[in-house]
């Protein structure tokens, strides 16, 4: 589980172009929309995207989005949760 988190953090910072950012800059736990990285809602849809290209991964709901998308914990978890093997 760690090495996807370190993975989504890498993927995060190159899918957003988050210059000055590096994934020790991103806590595990930390609010991902809406906090320090000034992730917003044109970020998440960039995000989705990845995720369906890099893993498989949809994101149907907006509801699925909000708990996908809590923190790069639990982005990490619904990637290892639905990703398609």
């Amino acid at each position: 589980m760690e090495a996807l988190i370190a993975e989504m953090k890498i993927k995060i910072i190159d899918t957003l172009s988050l210059l000055d950012v590096v994934p020790e800059d991103i806590g595990d736990d930390a609010q991902l929309v809406g906090g320090s990285l000034g992730i917003d809602s044109i970020d998440v849809l960039e995000l989705v995207l990845m995720l369906e290209r890099d893993y498989g991964v949809k994101i149907k709901t907006k509801e699925t989005g909000v708990v996908a998308f809590a923190s790069v914990r639990a982005l990490a978890e619904f990637v290892r949760k639905n990703r398609v093997k």
